[in-house]
């Protein structure tokens, strides 16, 4: 690992100080951390920085920080379990996802993700996508994730293969600059063709379990969802969404704010609605990242991704409104 490590060999647990050169620059600690600390799980890993356990330059921090070149990170003394460096994925599973591969060059892979794959190990998870392209490109050193999407969305996710290109593509989601993402979901109810934007402060909350929740609240952060209607069926409505803030659950939490709720969504849809929903076919998350636009390498790209065919199949199953 391409950082320096002050670390005295005893065999019990030591503080250990770490310094961070160019080649972890602008990564979240969260993700160097579960890296560097293999056997260590995510959640002891999110307890030890929200405990003050493990700080940067002598002080807290969140695990969304951005590293930066000469920071120095102090590590409590923890146990590491050994853990084998690979998870066992099947040749199956990656056969899949690279016939999903949307679009592939030297710096970056953009995946059609299926619903039920989490985006990577963890909280009892073995491996997630990220783990499966790893495995798929033994030969690139680097592969890392770009951004997220909830492990029962599917849809187009983006995996860099260089340290420049996570870099690039994490400056323009923050700048919201030169990165575009649409979504499809199929909602309750008749979404009015008036109701264009949801603008709602949204707060993040962590139950004992560990389980996230998301709720409009005034302490929240700003939040802002553009809705479009694409289709109106009997009962339900298609609609296309573009979240121009990046929150947990925004898109979910925003349609259940205006009224209606994600189809197959086990958080913030009634379960009532939900085992309707699935007597007609719809037995998943109806929540897709059908289109991405982006500029990679001075280019632009415009990537789209079709719904896969379990749902678009009984959604062309509905009652259509006429």
């Amino acid at each position: 690992m391409a950082v320096s490590e002050n670390n005295p060999q005893n065999e019990r647990p030591q503080v250990r100080f770490v310094t961070i050169d160019d080649s972890h620059d602008g990564q979240r600690i969260d993700n160097f951390l579960m890296t560097f600390l293999k056997g260590v799980p995510k959640g002891k890993i999110y307890n030890l920085l929200r405990k003050g356990e493990i700080r940067v330059n002598k002080k807290r921090t969140k695990p969304d920080y951005k590293l930066s070149v000469e920071d120095i990170i102090r590590i409590a003394p923890i146990v590491v379990t050994p853990t084998s460096d690979k998870p066992i994925v099947s040749e199956g599973l990656k056969a899949e996802i690279e016939a999903r591969i949307i679009f592939e060059d030297k710096g970056l892979i953009v995946v059609n993700k299926p619903s039920g794959l989490a985006v990577h190990g963890g909280s009892g998870l073995n491996f997630g996508l990220v783990e499966v392209v790893r495995q798929m490109r033994p030969q690139e050193k680097f592969i890392e994730l770009v951004h997220r999407l909830d492990r029962d969305t599917s849809g187009l996710i983006m995996i860099a293969k260089k340290r420049s290109v996570l870099r690039a593509l994490h400056e323009s989601l923050r700048e919201k600059t030169g990165i575009q993402k649409t979504y499809h979901a199929l909602v309750f109810g008749s979404w009015p063709k008036r109701k264009l934007q949801v603008n709602a402060p949204l707060l993040k909350n962590e139950l004992k379990s560990g389980e996230r929740i998301v709720k409009v609240h005034t302490d929240g952060k700003e939040s802002l969802t553009r809705f479009n209607v694409v289709r109106f069926f009997d009962e339900f409505s298609l609609v296309e969404c573009e979240p121009v803030t990046g929150r947990t659950h925004q898109i979910r939490v925003h349609a259940q704010f205006a009224g209606y709720p994600i189809v197959g969504d086990d958080k913030y849809a009634p379960n009532e609605l939900n085992a309707k929903a699935k007597v007609l076919g719809l037995k998943r998350l109806c929540l897709h990242a059908a289109k991405l636009e982006l500029v990679h390498n001075g280019e632009k790209l415009v990537l789209e991704a079709p719904i896969d065919s379990g749902w678009k199949a009984a959604m062309e199953g509905l009652p259509k409104k006429y």
